[in-house]
């Protein structure tokens, strides 16, 4: 099964900066996320997406709503639909005339698996953050803790475990740090002291 989009055009421009309002965006993840285990990755993801946009990027709260929506709907069509894994999600943003910035960040969110490149730091953020925030919950489940306590140490050291979370690409973590230009180790101390935080929308 291929999940190749086939295109590296989303959206329209004429539609730029349109968004969905959080109680919108909350109704579709709902709706479409039917598994509670998903649904809180994308939470966490979009938590961490408007974090970073407003505590490293300093954007203002209407970007930085546009980075955690991308990070909140990335995922949405995998549990219903997974052989329509981001294409559902694309054409039904699309459809309701979405910022193609925002549809072009999920449109690239594994760019080995659909092949779109990550171009806007949106895009590079989304993509690194997607995969860790997954293994990061993985190893925070194994602590009596949770991420109390937790250090980078411990978290780096599950990440060269490759028995651990097996089905989170190392490559694709890596890959997507080279791309955004930012250390392992920086997005993991960022992880740690965030992603506790989110777990509703």
């Amino acid at each position: 099964m291929s999940l190749q989009l086939g295109r590296q055009i989303f959206g329209e421009p004429a539609n730029a900066r349109n968004v969905l309002t959080p109680e919108q965006t909350g109704a579709l993840l709902n709706d479409w996320v039917l598994n509670e285990r998903l649904k809180l990755h994308m939470v966490q993801v979009g938590g961490l997406m408007g974090a970073w946009a407003s505590e490293v990027e300093k954007l203002n709260e209407e970007d930085c709503w546009r980075w955690k929506m991308a990070g909140l709907l990335h995922d949405a069509d995998w549990d219903q639909w997974p052989d329509q894994h981001c294409k559902k999600i694309i054409e039904h943003l699309e459809q309701l005339q979405i910022d193609p910035e925002v549809i072009h960040a999920i449109a690239s969110h594994g760019p080995v698996h659909f092949g779109v490149d990550p171009i806007t730091k949106m895009d590079k953020m989304l993509y690194a953050f997607d995969e860790l925030s997954g293994l990061m919950h993985a190893y925070s489940l194994m602590r009596p803790n949770g991420y109390e306590g937790m250090e980078r140490k411990g978290a780096m050291k599950r990440i060269r475990e490759k028995t651990f979370a097996a089905n989170v690409s190392r490559d694709d973590i890596r890959d997507a740090c080279e791309r955004a230009g930012i250390s392992l180790e920086t997005l993991v101390d960022f992880i740690i002291v965030h992603q506790a935080g989110f777990t509703s929308l």
